[in-house]
């Protein structure tokens, strides 16, 4: 099993989102966050006053999916959360030794 975690653009939730439940992952978790990378923030104007965002907010996603839907997983989110603009984003892979759905107590695939 892997988990995958990506941080995307607000605005592509939905459609990632959308493409997730069509490649038949059966779950995830969102979380909004805030952060920077390359572009280190940016400076907006208010009122004539000028100020630095050095966060930018960004949307979480984390989900743990069999290996076999691994590629068409991360292949979704790719597709959908690309804009090709920086700050776009990142996906982490991670192994993931084992999970238990707490209801049930079953563990492995079967707790997806």
């Amino acid at each position: 099993m892997k988990k995958i975690e990506a941080i995307i653009r607000p605005f592509k939730l939905d459609e990632v989102k959308e493409a997730l439940i069509e490649e038949g992952v059966k779950g995830l978790t969102i979380s909004e966050v805030r952060g920077y990378g390359r572009q280190k923030g940016h400076t907006e104007t208010y009122r004539g006053a000028e100020y630095q965002i050095e966060f930018v907010p960004k949307i979480k996603i984390e989900v743990i999916v069999d290996d076999k839907l691994l590629d068409k997983t991360v292949d979704a989110i790719l597709r959908t959360a690309k804009t090709g603009q920086v700050g776009d984003g990142k996906i982490f892979i991670s192994d993931i030794k084992d999970v238990i759905r707490i209801r049930t107590e079953e563990s492995g695939t079967q707790a997806l």
